[in-house]
C-alpha cells in the first residue's frame, strides 16, 4: 500500500503517521486484539508484526482515547442506576451500572457493600464527570433515595422496576459471562463436564 504521507514521519518510526495512528484508532475504537489490527492493516498492503502495534498502543493510546472520547457525544441528562451482585473468588461484590437515556454506559463501579454510601460514592463520581442530571431512574432500593435528595435535589426521581429496563438490558452481558462461569466447571484435566 503506497501512501503519500503529508506529515513527516515520526522519529525512530518506520510507518509514516497515518498508518500508526490507524492501528492506534482501530485498536481502541473497536476494541480490537494486536493480531486483529495486524490482520486489518495486512488486507490494505501493510506488513507490521504484532509486537510494533503493541508498543504503537502503548506509546500512543493516551492521546488517541482522550480523542476518542472527546468525539463521542455528550451523555444525556436521564440517567438509569442499578447494581447487580458479581461473585469474584467466591467473595459477593456489587457492580454498580449507570446508563444514560441513549443505553450509552457512562460508569461502572465494583464495591463490597449495597448501602446509601456506596450509592452515594457512585453518584458522586458520576456527577464530576458528567454534571448534575435531570431525571434519575432507579429501582426501588431504599440506598438510592438519600443520595439522590442530597447530591441532586432539583432531579425528578423516579424509583420504579419497570422504568429501568435500558439499564437491564446493560446488565445483560455481565449477566451471561457470570452464568456461563457458574454453570460449567472443568475440575480436572480429562475429566466430565459437570453442569448445575
Amino acid at each position: 500500500m503506497k501512501t503519500t504521507s503529508t506529515q513527516p514521519r515520526l522519529k525512530g518510526f518506520r510507518f509514516p503517521r497515518e498508518i500508526i495512528s490507524y492501528a492506534v484508532w482501530a485498536y481502541h475504537r473497536f476494541a480490537l486484539s494486536t493480531a486483529n489490527v495486524e490482520d486489518l492493516l495486512a488486507e490494505r498492503g501493510v506488513d507490521v508484526s504484532r509486537e510494533s502495534i503493541r508498543l504503537w498502543v502503548n506509546r500512543f493510546d493516551a492521546h488517541f482515547a482522550a480523542c476518542i472520547r472527546r468525539d463521542r457525544p455528550t451523555a444525556g441528562n436521564k440517567w438509569h442506576l442499578d447494581e447487580v451482585v458479581l461473585p469474584i473468588n467466591g467473595v459477593k461484590y456489587w457492580l454498580w451500572r449507570a446508563v444514560d437515556a441513549n443505553g450509552d454506559v457512562l460508569d461502572i463501579l465494583v464495591q463490597p457493600k449495597r448501602n446509601a454510601k456506596s450509592a452515594m460514592r457512585f453518584l458522586k463520581r458520576l456527577i464530576a464527570q458528567f454534571g448534575k442530571p435531570r431525571v434519575v431512574i432507579t429501582e426501588k432500593l431504599r440506598s438510592h433515595f438519600k443520595p439522590i435528595r442530597d447530591l441532586v435535589p432539583c432531579a425528578d426521581h423516579r424509583a420504579h422496576k419497570g422504568l429501568n429496563n435500558r439499564i437491564e438490558g446493560s446488565h445483560r452481558p455481565t449477566r451471561r459471562r457470570e452464568k456461563i462461569s457458574r454453570t460449567v466447571q472443568i475440575t480436572t484435566p480429562g475429566a466430565k463436564i459437570s453442569c448445575r
